[in-house]
């Protein structure tokens, strides 16, 4: 189980992909590193109603599973696909949020100014 939180960017209708299967994509805008993440989630079957009430620009929480499996082409070529299957997506506060402080530290060492170090 895995959590993250950010931004609602896309918020998709559910598609009916088979008659026993429906699913439901979402995007959030991660920004906890230096450089903003958009993460596409999926939702499948009854828990595709998770994001009714939600809106593109909320502060959500969302708690998935990493999912992977193999796909053999018709062609023989054997591919590899992952799936981020949410399963809760609640609302929070920005404040909530972690703080990142992902400034470079600058070394002011050098080798001229340390003459213990070994190089």
């Amino acid at each position: 189980m895995f959590k993250i939180e950010g931004t609602i960017k896309v918020l998709n209708d559910t598609v009916q992909v088979t008659e026993k299967f429906s699913k439901r994509e979402f995007v959030i805008t991660d920004e906890s590193s230096m450089y903003p993440q958009d993460i596409l989630f999926q939702l499948a079957q009854d828990n595709c109603s998770i994001l009714d009430g939600l809106k593109v620009g909320e502060n959500v929480e969302v708690s998935f599973n990493l999912r992977g499996r193999e796909w053999t082409s018709p062609q023989g070529e054997v591919r590899y696909f992952n799936t981020l299957d949410a399963w809760r997506v609640e609302k929070c506060s920005k404040s909530d949020a972690p703080v990142s402080n992902n400034k470079p530290v600058e070394s002011k060492a050098t080798t001229s100014e340390s003459p213990d170090l070994p190089f």
